[in-house]
């Protein structure tokens, strides 16, 4: 069976103020393209499919005509992220296409959308983001580590773990009545431990914590990863960095054949966003992921390069250099220009903007400035807490007090709550 794996698409965002909709047309037209070209069984989008949970019309539009258009010739399995609305993105999903499958609700997390080749069954258990405050009470229900009436501990790791024992659950219970363990897709929307962030991700911490370890993903084939903007491998139950497929084919290790044996540990990859969504992923290489299994689980995966619609780049040196053969290069890129000259030249916006109209940051800082401790730059990656503690230091001259941290905290969490999308 083929499948090919994406996420992140962001439907909407744009990018320092420059519509990305266009863009991100041309990323759906060649995804249709590389579905047929390829043959694949199923498309599985796993997560942030909008950027907002109440989306531009335009957006949505989008969207409809792609699945639309992929229907026409394999399967797509669609869940919501932390940027969409688990309630708006599953409307009517029970009224989709037969070839469209949108799984929205906590409470369908052991239920499957069930594929099949010549080797026999394959399940996509598609979990959508799992919102430990917003979930813990759903998945405590029926959980064999929680006593009746309880809740699941508050974090990402209780919420995801009780998921998977759903998972595994399914898949022993039609292992007892078959052939052995079926071949086994999870899809994810959480932030892995030993994955690489990027400036554009949203926050998701609860209690300070945001990761999942990757132990808790065992005992099935291929972990289909949401969230991180950047491809890459996670190495299966050790928490570090793993090495990626660099898409020459290699095989990669599947599960035991007829569930005679433990599976191997399974495969946790993160397709990344199509495109590039802050100036920290201009170094990343955007793809979708092919991933071949075979009647032992996972045979193959490839990493497919996403068209580039526009280069990012950095470009860095005095103005009168990057306005003369330094800057022609990167006359078509979008560009963060850093502009190194000891005092700031006249017209300096405007002068960039002449030389490189599709210049998205400028910024003045000359060389003496690095030699004296700069402020630390605050991105949608920071963490909110501390930041605050920062801010509280910087005020007060001391870092907060346990107890000031722990007001912090309830105040962010509260706000978190009171914003989030039903």
């Amino acid at each position: 069976m083929r499948i090919l794996h994406t996420s992140d698409w962001h439907l909407g965002r744009t990018l320092h103020g420059v519509d990305l909709l266009a863009h991100q047309a041309a990323y759906l037209d060649h995804l249709v393209e590389l579905a047929g070209g390829e043959q694949v069984d199923a498309v599985v989008v796993s997560g942030d499919v909008y950027d907002r949970a109440v989306p531009p019309v335009e957006a949505v539009t989008l969207l409809s005509e792609a699945l639309a258009r992929l229907a026409a010739t394999t399967t797509v399995v669609l869940t919501p992220g932390n940027h969409d609305s688990a309630v708006r993105l599953g409307f009517g999903a029970d009224l989709l296409r037969s070839g469209v499958h949108v799984r929205a609700r906590v409470a369908d997390v052991g239920t499957p959308v069930e594929l099949a080749d010549e080797h026999g069954p394959v399940l996509v258990h598609a979990l959508p983001y799992l919102d430990p405050d917003a979930t813990r009470h759903v998945l405590a229900d029926g959980d064999p580590t929680v006593a009746p009436g309880e809740l699941l501990p508050r974090s990402h790791e209780a919420v995801m773990a009780a998921a998977l024992r759903r998972v595994r659950a399914d898949l022993a219970a039609r292992a007892a009545q078959g052939d052995g363990r079926p071949r086994s897709v999870v899809m994810a929307h959480a932030f892995v431990v030993g994955g690489e962030a990027s400036d554009s991700e949203r926050d998701i911490r609860v209690g300070g914590v945001d990761s999942v370890p990757a132990g808790v993903f065992g005992g099935v084939d291929y972990v289909a990863l949401g969230h991180l903007h950047g491809a890459q491998r996670i190495a299966a139950g050790r928490g570090v960095p793993g090495e990626g497929d660099d898409g020459d084919g290699d095989g990669v290790g599947g599960a035991a054949p007829g569930g005679a044996e433990a599976p191997a540990p399974p495969v946790l990859q993160y397709s990344g966003s199509p495109l590039a969504y802050s100036f920290s992923e201009l170094r990343q290489r955007k793809a979708t992921v092919l991933v071949d299994l075979g009647p032992e689980g996972v045979r193959r995966t490839e990493l497919v390069p996403a068209p580039v619609p526009r280069r990012l780049a950095e470009v860095t040196g005095r103005l009168e250099d990057l306005l003369g053969a330094a800057g022609e290069p990167h006359r078509d890129d979008w560009l963060r220009v850093v502009v190194t000259d000891d005092a700031r030249p006249t017209e300096l916006v405007a002068r960039v903007k002449a030389r490189f109209p599709h210049a998205l940051v400028v910024e003045h800082r000359p060389v003496a400035a690095t030699e004296r401790v700069r402020a630390r730059a605050v991105t949608s990656a920071s963490d909110p807490l501390l930041v605050a503690g920062e801010f509280v230091e910087h005020v007060t001259g001391a870092p907060p007090t346990p107890e000031e941290l722990a007001v912090l905290r309830r105040a962010y969490e509260d706000v978190l709550a009171a914003g989030r999308s039903a």
